[in-house]
């Protein structure tokens, strides 16, 4: 079973590490992503932060999140090289196409029940939007009344 999925792979780098060293572990990364007929969605450099809690030695550290689409396989590989790295602090891999998948299922689900209460009060199915702004006829009404009672 080679299905793809998408994968967040965030990782925590020694504060020490250079430039150099990180561009090397993400095209390290990027490398057995493509290997194993992955691709690299995006990658983002959150920079040193301070850690929630002391790791080793280790108070700060300077994150990475790639957004990776591939096969488990891929992952397999991915978190046996980063264990064996020096550099490499913490990392985490976590599957993200199932949230995903769920929330646009849920957001479907949604407008569809919208339209069919939108449809069944005589309304088009989809909401137009209004350029003048708010309806003020109610206001304007209630007003009116106001004045009849006085």
């Amino acid at each position: 079973m080679n299905t793809s999925r998408q994968y967040e792979l965030v990782y925590i780098l020694d504060p020490d590490t250079t430039d150099e060293a990180g561009s090397e572990l993400a095209t390290m990364v990027q490398d057995i992503v493509s290997r194993f007929g992955g691709a690299l969605e995006n990658t983002e450099n959150w920079g040193r932060r301070k850690l929630a809690y002391e790791i080793g030695r280790f108070k700060d550290g300077q994150y990475v999140l790639h957004l990776i689409n591939g096969s488990g396989e891929m992952v397999k590989e991915l978190d046996r090289r980063l264990r064996v790295t020096d550099a490499v602090i913490r990392h985490l891999v976590v599957r993200v196409d199932e949230a995903l998948r769920i929330a646009t299922r849920t957001t479907d689900r949604r407008l569809s029940r919208s339209r069919r209460r939108r449809v069944a009060r005589g309304l088009p199915p989809d909401a137009q939007p209004s350029s003048s702004g708010p309806r003020d006829d109610d206001d304007k009404r209630s007003r009116s009344d106001k004045d009849e009672e006085d």
